[in-house]
């Protein structure tokens, strides 16, 4: 599909600049320039620079099956593959900075996750707090990770996050407090 070429394209194109400049230094007419697109080209793809750099970012979150070992540690390791883009994406403090929404993406999508696993919807404010808690903490150590550039190896920081997480999301999650479960997920302890 066309639409999705472009946005590619302008993706790419925006990690080629963050290479040398960080977010706040990047202007739209840059990236156009760039990319030989016109303005309203990059503003039919993208609301601004922040939209993009978030959507870049998401693809490789969408893909991931967070309760997977295999899955989340697969996507971290692109991530240190990327890790310039993702370094200055995780540098950047502003309003509209990746690192606003990524707490929150998080937490609606292991919400989501647990509410299919339960078969309704969670209305318990323990176990809401609980994943939030558990979503914040694990951004906040992905980015750390990334920011401090850590050796430690993806799969093992992955263990560590779900060995971290509370006692009552390991039931729903894996039900045997270990990553076996649906997909056949490798134990994480």
């Amino acid at each position: 599909m066309k639409t999705d070429r472009t946005k590619e394209w302008i993706a790419e194109t925006m990690k080629k600049l963050m290479v040398n400049k960080n977010i706040d230094k990047i202007r739209v007419s840059e990236i156009c320039k760039e990319a030989r697109i016109g303005r309203p080209t990059f503003y039919y793809h993208f609301k601004d620079k922040y939209d993009l750099v978030a959507w870049i970012f998401f693809q490789n979150a969408f893909a991931t099956d967070v309760i997977s070992v295999e899955s989340a540690a697969f996507s971290m390791k692109k991530m240190k593959e990327g890790f310039i883009f993702y370094k200055r994406a995780f540098e950047d403090i502003s309003q509209n900075s990746l690192w606003r929404y990524l707490p929150e993406y998080f937490t609606q999508r292991y919400t989501r996750e647990a509410e299919e696993l339960l078969g309704e919807k969670i209305t318990d404010p323990q176990l809401l707090f609980s994943i939030r808690l558990y979503c914040h903490g694990a951004s906040f150590l992905a980015r750390e990770w990334i920011l401090k550039d850590d050796s430690m190896p993806a799969e093992t920081i992955v263990k560590f996050m779900f060995a971290s997480m509370p006692e009552a999301l390991k039931k729903i999650y894996f039900g045997n407090g270990t990553a076996s479960g649906k997909d056949g997920r490798t134990s994480f302890s």
